[in-house]
């Protein structure tokens, strides 16, 4: 199985206390969202994992304990957008600590285990297309040889997100200022050594050389890996996501970034109260069990394949698709 932290918040630059803490342990609780009084028991064990994706906006928080990562594969999607702290409210500065951070990983783990997220995108009077045009392309020459990899996606709407939102009048990418950015970051990329992929998208760019890509990748894991991973499509996400099943442990309602479109704040000082119960000790993130909660054990095994054929060797050293059936 693997391990995604955090779809739901940014446990690299937040938590990493508290996730290696969970690694001793060999174990993380995790509460269901949509019924919180369900806690799933999640084994951190090698036997069962088969690999980790790490979620983040600021890698430099994680890079102390790097060392004590099991011999397992992982990668680090690393979100890094030209947003300003009208839309970013808590991050630092991207130059003076993201990209030195993003640098120094990339010298530990190396390029081919990072991916770029430049997502997501949206348009308002001051993020006009030309701006993210010539934003792009700043950051794909800053991160050039830092990573191989780049995935785009155009903002989703959620409840959440709207109030927050809406003193910034954002207006929809149409379709032709869609095909207007796919080509120019499509180019950009390639000139800095960079495939393009798009995130749960079900338009077609495809004539601009960027393919439907996933974020948790199978194939990805089973290249750094060097085995093959007997994965199937996550079910629990939309129809367009390409993703292989995972287990998340982060939490919602936790991420201090305060970024305006997050899916993950709730508002209604959630976020606060969940913030004032964090423990590193604690297997439960910015929680504690309660004498009601009902813990279940996730059922889980690995995906590894006993054997490894020719074509199986060769499709994973080549990092062609097939990690997910």
């Amino acid at each position: 199985m693997i391990i995604s932290a955090s779809r739901r918040t940014d446990l690299p630059a937040y938590y990493s206390r508290w996730f290696f803490e969970r690694l001793r342990d060999g174990y993380a609780l995790v509460r269901n969202p949509v019924n919180p009084r369900q806690v799933s028991y999640v084994s951190l064990s090698p036997s069962v994992v088969d690999g980790f994706v790490f979620w983040t906006k600021n890698p430099g928080p994680m890079l102390p304990y790097l060392d004590q990562l099991p011999d397992l594969p992982y990668y680090f999607q690393i979100t890094l957008t030209p947003y300003k702290a009208d839309i970013e409210t808590n991050l630092p500065s991207k130059r003076v600590r993201i990209l030195p951070a993003v640098y120094q990983l990339a010298r530990r783990i190396g390029p081919d285990r990072i991916v770029w997220r430049y997502d997501p995108i949206f348009l308002t009077r001051d993020y006009s297309v030309s701006f993210h045009k010539k934003a792009f392309a700043q950051l794909a020459r800053a991160l050039k040889g830092q990573t191989f990899r780049c995935m785009i996606s155009f903002l989703d709407w959620y409840a959440p997100m709207e109030k927050r939102m809406a003193p910034l009048s954002p207006q929809p990418v149409e379709a032709a200022a869609r095909t207007e950015l796919a080509a120019f970051f499509s180019g950009a990329a390639q000139e800095n050594g960079m495939e393009i992929f798009t995130c749960a998208e079900t338009g077609n760019l495809s004539p601009y050389g960027i393919e439907h890509g996933c974020c948790i990748d199978g194939a990805l894991l089973e290249q750094i890996g060097g085995q093959p991973l007997s994965l199937k499509k996550d079910p629990s996400q939309r129809p367009a996501c390409g993703c292989a099943q995972s287990i998340d442990i982060g939490a919602y309602d936790s991420c201090p970034a305060g970024c305006l479109y997050c899916y993950g704040d709730h508002g209604a000082g959630r976020l606060q109260k969940n913030l004032a119960a964090y423990d590193p000790a604690s297997p439960l993130l910015c929680s504690r069990l309660h004498p009601d909660d009902m813990v279940r054990e996730r059922k889980m095994a690995s995906c590894k394949s006993a054997q490894v054929s020719l074509f199986e060797q060769s499709r994973i050293q080549t990092g062609k698709k097939g990690g997910v059936t």
